[in-house]
């Protein structure tokens, strides 16, 4: 008996084995086709991309696990979130999926908070570009024969569901992020629904993460080998399955994320929304659970960019940082470099250093980069504890956690300890894996989705404490007096 975990992604899909015990018994990968721009500060992608990724991400699982899948009994799925998928009344895609990190509704988030005044009460948080409702009320204005064809709006996850089940079904992490939920009832709202011109009728069925959605069609059990019926469970939202991946889901458990985009994830027993510090307050994936998060649009995205800018990989950058550090820098960097969520909410903000010099270098501008990733997390714990919430425990997940000293700076910034697991996939994967492993055997999620094995701790450097207190008041001045300039 075996269970399957498949981690829907923009660049790609991961499918995860696991065994009863939770234990990962192989993997495999396929890489999408990669989004469009066709517009400044637009994303969009073909929803076939990840479907032609994830089966062959599971036809390699066949090639080189065929008797550990063919054992399967129930899959998990994860995946980005906030994406719309348009579907006309023969499921068929009506227009490219407007991603998560497409900033194109700014002018509809104003519109909808408008005409619902106690919009942010229901959905217990702020209307942003980068949720689904806004992308709507921008179909609606802007291509309103599209708009005037939806018979259903998936997630992109709830669209390969769809595929592989016939079933439309969505999970309350997931849908949580699409700005149409009651987060505290978990319950689609009639309210939010009808300010972007929908109904219950073109919203996915709602279930637990936990629980089974569904059953796997029989042509893909036989093309995969499966024996008797496959369930598939509710599944997660990508940061909700990552949490349940490294065992963040109970009360205070955390994880920060150093990935793309950057994330301080941290599980609430209750609903506590900060619309005021733009904090994402959404549904866990598991029961009577929920989760806050602090978002920025561009980690370790950022450094990437810096790469593309001088010609230089971004390890190498890192690591020259690292070679070269005294201490805070002189530059500030303000990583806004496609916006920002949390704390600011402005999809228009932009990047930016301040104080370079005839010797600043690229490693000076490397640790400037990792600087201001840290202290844009900084503002995330800020705004999550105005809410009331104290994180007990954090780990690291994502590319940049490679860097010790990336981590140092986050643990000194945040003034906590961060512990980084034993190598291994504690994503989205494997928390979708532990979600089919719930369903199947109606297993308690307290139980199934433990801690993995630390592998070090970093402690926050008192050293450089003062000085990175004082470097961050810079940081925080800098974004007022910047927006108020370009104005």
């Amino acid at each position: 008996m075996t269970f399957l975990g498949v981690d829907i992604g923009t660049s790609g899909v991961k499918a995860l084995l696991i065994d009863p015990d939770g234990k990962p018994l192989g993997e495999a990968s396929a890489a999408a086709v990669e989004p469009v721009r066709p517009q400044p500060g637009w994303s969009e992608q073909n929803p076939a991309d990840w479907w032609t990724a994830m089966l062959g991400a599971i036809d390699k699982l066949g090639h080189t696990h065929p008797a550990e899948l063919a054992g399967v009994k129930a899959i998990g799925l994860s995946g980005h979130m906030h994406g719309a998928v348009l579907l006309d009344r023969d499921d068929q895609v009506l227009r490219p999926c407007i991603l998560w990190n497409d900033g194109r509704s700014a002018a509809e988030c104003l519109e909808l908070e408008q005409a619902l005044p106690n919009l942010r009460e229901i959905a217990g948080n702020i209307a942003m570009p980068g949720f689904t409702a806004p992308k709507i009320a921008w179909v609606r204005k802007h291509e309103p024969e599209v708009f005037g064809r939806i018979a259903k709006v998936l997630l992109p996850k709830a669209y390969v569901r769809l595929l592989l089940t016939g079933e439309h079904v969505e999970d309350m992490s997931d849908a949580a992020g699409t700005l149409w939920l009651d987060v505290a009832r978990r319950d689609w709202s009639d309210e939010l629904l009808a300010v972007t011109g929908l109904t219950r009728q073109h919203m996915p069925r709602l279930v637990e993460g936990s629980a089974v959605s569904a059953q796997l069609k029989p042509e893909f059990a036989a093309r995969w080998g499966m024996n008797g019926p496959v369930l598939v469970a509710g599944g997660a939202g990508d940061n909700a399955g990552a949490a349940c991946g490294i065992g963040a889901i109970r009360p205070g458990e955390g994880f920060v994320s150093l990935g793309t985009s950057g994330v301080l994830f941290v599980s609430n027993d209750r609903f506590q929304p900060n619309t005021q510090g733009a904090v994402h307050a959404f549904c866990h994936a598991v029961p009577d659970t929920w989760h806050q998060m602090g978002v920025i649009l561009s980690a370790t995205d950022s450094l990437n960019w810096l790469s593309r800018v001088t010609g230089q990989q971004p390890a190498a950058l890192a690591g020259a940082a690292q070679a070269n550090f005294s201490g805070p820098g002189e530059a500030i960097f303000l990583p806004y470099l496609s916006g920002e969520r949390t704390p600011h909410n402005n999809a228009a903000a932009r990047g930016a250093f301040v104080g370079l010099s005839q010797s600043t270098e690229p490693a000076q501008l490397a640790q400037a980069v990792m600087e201001g990733v840290s202290f844009a997390m900084r503002d995330c714990q800020r705004v999550l504890a105005d809410a009331g919430t104290r994180i007990n425990r954090l780990l690291a997940v994502g590319g940049g956690s490679r860097s010790r000293l990336w981590l140092t700076m986050l643990a000194t910034n945040l003034d906590m300890e961060i512990s980084l697991p034993e190598d291994g996939d504690f994503g989205g994967a494997l928390g979708a894996a532990r979600l089919a492993l719930c369903a199947a055997q109606d297993a308690d999620p307290q139980a199934v989705m433990t801690m993995p094995p630390i592998q070090t701790v970093i402690a926050p450097d008192k050293s450089l404490s003062g000085a990175y207190a004082d470097q961050y008041a810079r940081y925080r001045a800098l974004y007022p007096a910047i927006e108020e300039a370009r104005q």
